[in-house]
């Protein structure tokens, strides 16, 4: 089954820019040339963003294959499909990697066994209630991206297609 999505490579020191496409070439399977802007949320940083088109799972593949670079500040998302719930990644280098399922309408859906254990770490005091919420939604890493999204307004957006 085919599903869309979109990568934000929201800030990338300028050496790693050619990485972050050898990466995402990988896994997409064809030549990738992103076009880079200048981060003025971060000086002497660059992003970069494109849709793509493929097999259920990409997401989570273009996710691993950026995640080792701490300096890389990035989201990955995926639309629901038939077949799949969509996804979405977040990383920074404070905070690591968020991933989180969704739904239709782009809400975040949260596991069962996950909201229990985070109402077993507020009931025992480990940390609160509405902390353990804003973590499973991923509010830490909203706040952290926010300024880059933000900066992203205007940028222009590529579509590319897997091929097979």
């Amino acid at each position: 089954m085919t599903t869309r999505g979109v990568l934000f490579v929201h800030s990338a020191p300028r050496a790693l820019c050619p990485h972050v496409e050898w990466a995402v070439a990988g896994v997409l399977g064809s030549r990738v040339s992103l076009d880079w802007i200048r981060q003025p949320a971060s000086p002497g940083t660059w992003r970069a963003e494109f849709s793509w088109q493929g097999d259920a799972g990409i997401a989570s593949k273009l996710a691993s294959a950026l995640r080792g670079w701490r300096l890389l500040r990035f989201e990955v998302t995926a639309d629901p499909s038939a077949a799949a719930e969509g996804e979405r990644y977040s990383s920074t280098p404070e905070l690591g990697i968020f991933h989180a399922v969704t739904g239709a309408h782009g809400d975040i859906l949260v596991p069962e066994d996950r909201l229990r254990a985070a109402a077993d770490r507020a009931s025992r005091g480990e940390s609160s209630l509405e902390a353990e919420i804003s973590r499973l939604l991923g509010r830490p890493w909203d706040e952290e991206l926010e300024p880059f999204r933000y900066a992203g307004e205007g940028a222009p957006v590529r579509w590319l297609h897997q091929v097979v």
